[in-house]
């Protein structure tokens, strides 16, 4: 039988544990987030180097170090979630591919081309270290374990969704105007926008992170963890006509997400699930665009 001391000073590691990795995951999504940055220019990109160099450095110290070597796969985590942001960031893959195809940039084409960038060069800069390091799609949750779960909830999500958007986007996310015969020529740039967007915030998020933090705080703490600088990525948003109403959901939406994930062992449902709640958004600030 574990001593009592023994017990408490394990819980008071994990506590620690805990803490630490959350400040680190609110300094790289919050303030060097990939959408709204704390920093200006140069002193982002600084602050961005810097980090991601130190986070690499820790995780090759601790690979080669036998009594240290099991937290190097959050390390590297880290370190690949802040390149990914940063890459991201300062590449604008999306504005830029769009420009050269001559698309106009504040369209409901251009948003969805400038999300795919975005998403595609976040996927490949998350997927492509981590398989170099070693890494499998398994241990991103790139698989197919309980499709048929995962596929479920993650249409049904999607379908009741789509089905209230215009008045969730309405009430919600200050859609104006919105009719099925103005609605429906986006649907296209929608569905681009809607499934890049989820499937790149689900691996960077939960599929990369929730196999690293599992095996020392188990499901629901690593699945707050992780949802916790999520919410704070989205806090304050400029689309939503109800700042309370808005925070309200996406914590709730969030650990649902990671619940889902963990629960089916896959990204898949996770991605159409999200996917789904964003519909409403989009069409909300497609409503407000210039040229829709």
């Amino acid at each position: 039988m574990e001593p009592a001391e023994s017990r408490q000073t394990g819980r008071l590691h994990r506590v620690l544990l805990f803490l630490a990795i959350l400040a680190v995951c609110l300094l790289l999504f919050f303030v060097f987030s990939y959408i709204r940055p704390l920093l200006q220019r140069p002193a982002d990109l600084i602050g961005r180097v810097v980090t991601a160099a130190v986070l690499l450095a820790a995780a090759v110290i601790a690979y080669r170090a036998g009594n240290i070597r099991k937290y190097w796969p959050i390390l590297f985590a880290l370190f690949a979630a802040l390149s990914a942001m940063s890459i991201d960031y300062y590449l604008l893959l999306g504005q830029r591919v769009a420009s050269a195809l001559g698309i106009e940039a504040d369209t409901p084409r251009g948003w969805a081309m400038d999300k795919l960038g975005s998403s595609l060069t976040i996927i490949a800069v998350v997927m492509v270290p981590w398989l170099a390091s070693g890494g499998t799609l398994a241990s991103l949750r790139i698989k197919r374990g309980r499709l048929g779960l995962g596929l479920t909830v993650g249409l049904a999500a999607f379908a009741v969704a789509a089905a209230s958007s215009f008045p969730v986007a309405s009430l919600l996310f200050k859609g104006q105007n919105l009719s099925l015969d103005r609605v429906l020529p986006w649907t296209p740039w929608v569905l681009i926008f809607v499934l890049a967007n989820a499937a790149a915030e689900e691996l960077l998020f939960r599929g990369l992170f929730l196999g690293r933090l599992e095996p020392f705080f188990g499901r629901f703490p690593s699945n707050a963890l992780i949802a916790i600088p999520f919410y704070l990525l989205h806090y304050g948003v400029p689309y939503t006509s109800s700042d309370l109403a808005f925070v309200a959901v996406v914590l709730p939406l969030a650990l649902a997400w990671g619940w889902l994930m963990q629960k089916t062992d896959s990204v898949w449902g996770s991605i159409l699930f999200h996917a789904g709640m964003d519909i409403p958004v989009i069409v909300g600030m497609f409503s407000n665009l210039p040229g829709s």
